[in-house]
């Protein structure tokens, strides 16, 4: 078995080419543009990820299909949401900055009751959320809103007009 080290950052995320971490491995810290450039064919069947968040796409140069991967193992492609095993690139997600936080609203528009996170919150319930389904989030860096993240509901669409749910009957699950 041969391996492919990328060595820049201390993130990161391992690609085997066979399921359940079997096979030739690529592991990556840092941006990789092109993964036959490093050695390593397009075909990836499981991922480790040790440390970060990272953006993978199905095509070298950051195109096709993206697939965002958080700490924890995926021993085949399905668990990645994906319909085969092409991987040609990778990039970490990186925070800038050191403040940030998010504001969950659990009415459209930017109203109703709003819960205000800083950390890791694994139940939203404990942060006095009454309600099970969130309509739209604000996400805020170094104290102002990030740009092109702002303003925008959970399924990613313009904030209906105020006073309407815009044809949502339902918002993100918890």
């Amino acid at each position: 078995m041969t391996d492919v080290l990328i060595s820049t950052f201390s993130l990161q995320i391992t690609f085997y080419e066979g399921k359940c971490f079997t096979g030739r491995k690529l592991e990556v810290r840092g941006d990789c543009d092109n993964f036959q450039d490093r050695g390593f064919m397009n075909r990836v069947n499981s991922i480790r990820v040790e440390s970060g968040a990272w953006i993978c796409f199905d095509h070298p140069d950051f195109k096709g299909q993206q697939y965002i991967l958080e700490h924890g193992e995926y021993p085949e492609f399905q668990r990645w949401n994906s319909h085969n095993d092409h991987m040609g690139s990778c990039k970490p997600i990186r925070m800038h900055g050191e403040h940030y936080r998010i504001e969950l609203f659990e009415a459209c528009n930017f109203s109703g009751q709003c819960v205000e996170i800083c950390e890791d919150c694994p139940f939203l319930q404990s942060r006095g959320l009454s309600k099970n389904c969130i309509n739209s989030v604000k996400v805020y860096g170094d104290g102002r809103p990030l740009q092109g993240q702002t303003e925008t509901a959970i399924d990613g669409t313009p904030a209906p007009p105020a006073g309407t749910d815009g044809g949502r009957h339902s918002g993100f699950k918890h």
